[in-house]
């Protein structure tokens, strides 16, 4: 998935402040309630795509000497393990189609939470949330090169992956999100 799961606050606050902007919702109980119930939602589906992964690796390490003997590309093999298992628990890695499902999961729990109000009708609101999710998405990598961009000009050399790195790169990228109103 695109998504991180580090970035699931963003996305996440992304949705309540344009739900709250739309003019369609009313949150019934402020930004805050919306936002950590659509992280709930954002998290669900990332760790079932991380047990899909991991049931394929599983299965694949199993197979390592038949992998080998006959020439197969591991890659490949992941893959298409991961796409059958994906379908037998009902999840897509279509990307419009899943965020399609996690958009209908979150406006579920927010009008089952009673967290929202709406008088038009439910695509519309569903749209909304779908819209905040995938312009979040298509801005993150640019969000992330800018930061990658003004790390690598620091007087000082700070090693990819450090502690210190970390630490920089997750300020700086909230900076960047804060200018774009995120």
């Amino acid at each position: 998935m695109r998504l991180k799961s580090e970035h699931a606050k963003y996305v996440a606050d992304k949705i309540s402040i344009d739900l709250l902007k739309s003019g369609f919702v009313k949150l019934t109980q402020g930004l805050d309630p919306v936002s950590e119930a659509a992280v709930l939602i954002l998290n669900e589906d990332m760790d079932i795509e991380k047990e899909i992964n991991n049931e394929a690796m599983a299965l694949i390490d199993t197979q390592d000497d038949d992998i080998e003997f006959y020439q197969a590309d591991r890659k490949q093999l992941v893959w298409m393990i991961k796409r059958k298992i994906a379908a037998e628990k009902g999840f897509s890695f279509n990307w419009e189609e899943r965020i399609s499902d996690i958009a209908h999961h979150i406006l579920d729990e927010l009008y089952e939470e009673d967290l929202i109000n709406y008088t038009i009708s439910e695509n519309r609101i569903k749209n909304i949330i779908f819209k905040s999710i995938d312009d979040y998405l298509k801005r993150q990598s640019d969000i992330e090169d800018i930061v990658y961009n003004k790390i690598t000009n620091y007087k000082r050399d700070i090693p990819y992956g450090s502690e210190e790195y970390d630490i920089i790169f997750n300020k700086l990228y909230e900076e960047e999100l804060r200018k774009l109103g995120l």
